[in-house]
């Protein structure tokens, strides 16, 4: 949250060529962000709570300190038989069903959902969530808003008449736009609609990826990765940020900044020593653009984990993470 409003873009100015002293700024920031951290209480500029609803940011790009932009977390309330107030925004957004049950009402059509389900508010959404139940749904949010901004797709708000309306025509259909077949894609997907699988990076459920055209989203990647007690994951490389979000267990994460040699090409140089960073259930973890990361399940109990990435990285070149050490199940499956 800006001192002046809601900041949906951070700038970025620098009097020299090279950036570093920015990226050194948002290292020194601490990664792991509990209950205790409400970067935004969301009551200025912002639409979707009603009298009864509840919305409370923690990672966004008005933060002080500031992570990232290119994911944002925050976290929607509906207490029994509520609702919040519709409104629309041409950014995607997906909804991680953290407890409870309910449905959205998306362009005037009805999406049920309970706990564990990832439900997606599509591009351009007129959208509304209800709670009609007797129990508190809480759901997890993220989405790459700050994409969208860049790209000046700004055009979101509440239902109302068009401003200027003696200005313009008769009304279209927005969809013609669309990527072709995107109706036809899943709203919501629940456990039923996905499965577990032993990967290098340990047991993993992918909820949403490139690879996953059923699912109406092409900007957020999300999966659960489960790390037996006692075991740690696999030992991984990207360029992409990523949020963590602790569903279960506790542990601590060892993360390796890898510097840039710019020398007759770019070459990768490893920090000789990772920096440690104790979580919990209900915590963030935050892994920064260019990191090794290692999840390592340490309090006796599994450690579950939801994972949310930004899409645009695969698109600009970097769709491969690579493993230094891949985790001990996959380890054992394949031997």
């Amino acid at each position: 949250m800006g001192k002046e409003g809601r900041v949906f873009v951070r700038g970025l100015t620098s009097q020299t060529y090279g950036l570093g002293e920015f990226r050194q700024q948002q290292l020194a920031v601490e990664r792991v962000r509990d209950d205790s951290v409400v970067v935004d209480d969301a009551k200025v500029g912002h639409s979707g709570d009603s009298e009864k609803s509840r919305t409370w940011w923690r990672v966004g790009p008005g933060d002080e300190d500031f992570l990232t932009q290119t994911i944002q977390v925050h976290f929607v309330e509906l207490p029994p038989e509520s609702s919040n107030h519709g409104h629309g925004h041409q950014n995607e957004a997906a909804f991680y069903i953290l407890e409870g049950r309910g449905y959205e009402i998306h362009d005037d059509q009805r999406y049920d959902w309970k706990k564990d389900d990832l439900v997606f508010v599509h591009t351009d959404s007129v959208h509304r969530h209800f709670n009609p139940y007797g129990e508190t749904a809480t759901a997890l949010v993220v989405k790459a808003k700050s994409t969208w901004m860049f790209m000046g797709l700004w055009q979101q708000g509440r239902s109302g008449p068009v401003e200027r309306e003696a200005e313009f025509g008769p009304r279209e259909e927005w969809a013609n736009i669309w990527t072709p077949g995107v109706l036809d894609r899943k709203k919501v997907i629940g456990v039923e609609d996905t499965k577990w699988e032993t990967t290098p990076l340990g047991n993993v459920r992918v909820m949403s990826s490139p690879e996953s055209t059923d699912a109406r989203i092409f900007s957020i990647d999300a999966f659960e990765l489960d790390v037996p007690a006692g075991s740690r994951s696999g030992k991984y490389w990207k360029m992409a940020d990523e949020v963590l979000y602790i569903l279960e267990g506790g542990g601590y994460a060892l993360q390796w900044e890898v510097e840039a040699e710019i020398a007759e090409k770019y070459y990768a140089r490893v920090a000789l020593e990772p920096t440690r960073h104790e979580i919990t259930k209900g915590d963030t973890l935050y892994v920064p653009q260019n990191h090794i990361c290692q999840l390592f399940a340490a309090d006796g109990t599994p450690l579950r984990v939801l994972s949310a990435q930004n899409r645009v990285f695969k698109h600009l070149g970097y769709d491969t993470v690579h493993f230094l050490e891949d985790a001990p199940e996959y380890t054992s499956a394949t031997a």
